[in-house]
């Protein structure tokens, strides 16, 4: 390749990895709002993700089809193809994180017309917060080429398991107690398994960038929490 080839082909890589970056960003963004609009009981707020949702699709389909491009025109090898495979793997993953923020907006949405349960609203967003806080760790160490950081977020996973498996079975504590909060709970319950995917979502993409950084995959099974 030449002096300008090379560049440009640089150039690529790392705008394809800053555009995964920024839709982290918007995700991450995302996520936490989805949070607040079911605390706050916010209508405007879980409105607005619902929208706002269009755009991450946007992005996903740009980014894939940007990867897709590099890979057909420059014919990357080592770990310039798995650096470009795996922008294009977590911005998919990135864009589910989406989806499962919109849903719980909806829930939101439903759960503002019923009486406040602010017991379950608090362990709803204790259960968020720590989400939340694997899916910045997992994008902080995806932009800093940080695999030691990203084999911690992967070590943590059971951490939400557990938080959803508390939360679950706080939810049919209360649905049995007073059968007239079975709609409200069942949504609450519906935030917390979305909550919940979303955490393995942050795992996976730990995964892929260990895999990006040393071509090798995860050698351990993935730490569960199986009680229910």
């Amino acid at each position: 390749m030449t002096e300008h080839t090379v560049k440009a082909y640089g150039d690529e890589l790392n705008h394809l990895t800053a555009e995964v970056a920024r839709m982290g960003g918007l995700v991450e963004a995302q996520v936490a709002d989805s949070i607040e609009c079911i605390t706050r009981r916010d209508v405007p707020l879980a409105q607005g993700i619902i929208v706002r949702d269009d755009k991450l699709d946007v992005l996903q389909a740009e980014i894939e089809r940007k990867s897709i491009k590099l890979i057909a025109l420059r014919q990357p090898v080592a770990q310039d193809l798995r650096r470009t495979v795996a922008a294009m793997k977590i911005s998919l993953n990135l864009e589910r994180c989406g989806d499962l923020a919109k849903n719980i907006a909806k829930r939101a949405l439903v759960i503002s017309e019923a009486e406040a349960l602010t017991a379950l609203t608090r362990s709803i967003e204790r259960m968020g917060n720590l989400v939340t806080a694997r899916l910045k760790d997992v994008l902080d160490a995806y932009t800093s080429s940080n695999v030691n950081r990203a084999v911690g977020v992967w070590w943590r996973d059971e951490e939400v398991d557990e938080h959803y498996n508390s939360l679950f079975r706080e939810l049919l504590t209360y649905m049995m107690g007073d059968p007239r909060m079975i709609t409200s709970c069942a949504h609450m319950l519906f935030v917390a398994k979305n909550l919940e995917r979303i955490g393995d979502h942050a795992t996976n993409i730990a995964e892929i960038i260990h895999f990006e950084i040393t071509g090798e995959d995860m050698i351990s099974e993935r730490p569960k929490n199986t009680a229910l």
